[in-house]
């Protein structure tokens, strides 16, 4: 879609992605050769330039008035077929979890999208943006209903950034975070209903360790707006203007109480993703399992060797899980060969002395929560006997 009289054009980094020439035809068969301005892979949006005056441009819609059952079109070249516009209706708004992009707040919709609609316009019944076609979920390759766009409320600020420097800035608060399971809910005792995200992790260099966020807490809003799931906090946390303050309420043993986190820039994946090395090699050792839900683990001792394989930072302890028994009630809460085991309900695990104190405390139909590391990231998993 032309955005600009002067020949900016936003569409899908797929679409552009690796592309050693470019050449945009418009509707009026007058064709151009493009140029990337930027893309951004974490939405899946790009940004070209044609050498054109005068165009006639679209107009973004607002996010904000648009509902589940509301008429929309969904314009593109599928199969080849230059200008095919398709009718439907949005079926779903904030569509996350997909699997298609990191930031993902998708407007689903049933208008046929089919092959060479990506990066294609979707508008409303007023002739307005409203998102942008990226992908179809599909078993034979051609539309079946489900289709996802990328909806204004995400695009125009990245449109934005792209155009003005050719990279996206995002906001960061230096939390790992999950969605808050009924067993969770339970186990940090959350009232009924209750909404939000848990943190698994805090970054010690990041703005939430500063302001006081700890591992455990439950996010429920973000500058006053309610939190429903991860890909939502994701969204509004990277939404934010750097150095900006936000206003973080979260849940802390059952008590509500308010955080003001300065928004940093998020760095880069290779940054985030470097690991120190990890310390001397330690004897392998391994317990006897405890009499509760856990008799079904086999673990040993954190060394060098693990650390390195398995991705865990340096300064990360416990005791790592050998195996799990088929059919168990661990093996259905999730609990994998490698993962590391830093916490047996709230407590910390630096030993196998430690996991075997603590698990010995553990009731036989006692449901468990454990704090564990996988590939170097935190998460919290309840295992119930039941």
């Amino acid at each position: 879609m032309v955005l600009d009289p002067n020949g900016y054009i936003v569409t899908n980094n797929h679409v552009v992605e690796g592309a050693t020439q470019i050449t945009v035809t418009l509707w009026d068969r007058r064709e151009f050769p493009a140029k990337i301005v930027g893309t951004d892979p974490k939405t899946d949006l790009a940004i070209i330039k044609i050498e054109a005056k005068d165009l006639t441009s679209m107009k973004w819609a607002d996010y904000d008035e648009l509902q589940v059952g509301d008429v929309v079109l969904a314009v593109g070249s599928p199969f080849g077929l230059s200008s095919t516009v398709t009718l439907g209706i949005i079926s779903a708004l904030g569509r996350g979890n997909v699997g298609i992009a990191d930031y993902e707040d998708f407007i689903q919709t049933d208008a046929a999208i089919n092959p060479g609609n990506s990066g294609g316009a979707l508008v409303n019944m007023q002739g307005k943006l409203i998102g942008i076609n990226t992908a179809i979920f599909s078993r034979t390759g051609g539309s079946e209903g489900i289709g996802f766009a990328i909806p204004s409320s995400i695009a125009t600020d990245i449109v934005e950034s792209l155009t003005k420097t050719g990279k996206v800035v995002r906001g960061w608060m230096g939390v790992a975070i999950q969605e808050i399971t009924p067993a969770l809910a339970k186990s940090f005792k959350l009232p009924e209903q209750r909404k939000g995200v848990l943190i698994s992790d805090v970054n010690e260099n990041g703005p939430s360790h500063s302001a006081g966020m700890r591992r455990g807490d439950v996010v429920v809003a973000f500058n006053g707006k309610e939190v429903q799931s991860v890909s939502q906090l994701r969204n509004l946390v990277a939404r934010t203007t750097v150095g900006k303050d936000a206003d973080i309420k979260i849940l802390r043993e059952g008590k509500e109480q308010v955080l003001k986190v300065k928004v940093a820039e998020r760095p880069s994946d290779e940054v985030l993703a470097k690991r120190e090395p990890g310390p001397a090699s330690a004897p392998t050792e391994t317990v006897k399992p405890p009499d509760n839900v856990l008799a079904s683990l086999r673990v040993q001792m954190l060394d060098a060797a693990m650390q390195s394989q398995l991705n865990i930072p340096s300064k990360t302890s416990g005791v790592v899980v050998s195996s799990v028994e088929t059919g168990s009630a661990a093996e259905s809460a999730g609990l994998q060969r490698g993962d590391v085991i830093q916490e047996v309900n709230h407590e910390v695990i630096k030993s196998l002395e430690d996991y075997q104190k603590a698990s010995a405390k553990v009731k036989k139909d006692e449901m468990v929560v454990l704090l564990l590391s996988r590939q170097g990231n935190n998460l919290f998993v309840a295992v119930n006997p039941k």
